[in-house]
């Protein structure tokens, strides 16, 4: 059997084990990232090998939300929320974000400690964004968080990312009061950012290789446009509505297969 490279590189936070697969990192395979090790990535070639549709619809679920944070930041929005970010590398929301304006700011949130571990070591010199662990079911500590109060001024515009992480709040949990919450002090001008597993887009049954992915997460909620559309109680949404994502305002030379993506949507909140 070929032995796995566990040289640790300096980007890996001594604490963490580099030896046992991480969700986290195998999603950051997955999206084409490059903070993940020779263990992730092959539970992550196992888990696609049976559903050869995921890594599609995860890498237009992340060209989807790069395009929303460049939208939004032309419309003058400068401080982004991003729960349930997993590990912010390359390209991600304070890349996107600050190359927009260098006045920005980002908050990234992640129940997964891992994520957080290797998100506070890539962050080390990055003052205008931070990550810290936190419970999407808990509002509160995470609007209080030290983290968030020193860099998002909610008298300001602030837009709220939620991407690919309400598919995993059941209905008993009331997903939309859930939002609220989270919603309720943003001002006028804000934002919120959705994306979400479709219910017209059902990937194929899995196979056993899988399980030991599906194992490690809370299970898919599959929602129809309608429910997510609902999702947006509040806030205007902006064209083309929820759509799946690589139709959300695709940019110049992009290619994706509609077919295997999640739904998405980009809508403001309106006032004076």
């Amino acid at each position: 059997m070929k032995r796995l490279d566990t040289t640790r590189p300096d980007w890996a936070p001594p604490d963490v084990d580099i030896e046992t697969p991480s969700i986290a990192r195998v999603y950051d395979y997955w999206i084409g990232g490059t903070h993940n090790f020779a263990v992730d990535r092959e539970l992550g070639d196992r888990v696609r090998t049976g559903n050869p549709g995921l890594v599609a619809s995860l890498r237009a679920n992340r060209a989807f939300l790069r395009r929303a944070v460049r939208e939004l930041s032309a419309l003058g929005i400068r401080q982004f929320l991003d729960i349930g970010s997993g590990i912010p590398a390359e390209g991600n929301v304070h890349d996107v974000a600050l190359s927009a304006h260098s006045d920005s700011t980002v908050v990234y949130v992640d129940i997964d400690p891992v994520a957080v571990a290797h998100g506070r070591a890539l962050l080390a010199d990055e003052p205008r964004a931070a990550v810290f662990q936190g419970d999407l079911h808990q509002p509160r500590k995470i609007l209080e968080a030290d983290e968030t109060r020193r860099l998002i001024d909610f008298d300001r515009p602030v837009a709220l990312i939620l991407a690919a992480v309400l598919h995993f709040v059941p209905d008993s949990e009331h997903p939309l009061e859930l939002v609220r919450h989270f919603t309720a002090p943003l001002v006028p001008g804000s934002a919120l950012v959705l994306s979400h597993a479709g219910a017209e887009t059902v990937p194929r049954r899995a196979p056993e290789a899988a399980e030991q992915y599906r194992g490690a997460v809370s299970e898919v909620i599959w929602r129809d446009t309608a429910e997510l559309t609902a999702l947006f109680a509040d806030f205007d949404l902006l064209s083309p509505g929820v759509v799946r994502a690589p139709v959300w305002r695709p940019e110049l030379g992009e290619q994706a297969d509609p077919d295997l993506a999640m739904l998405a949507g980009v809508g403001l909140k309106p006032g004076t």
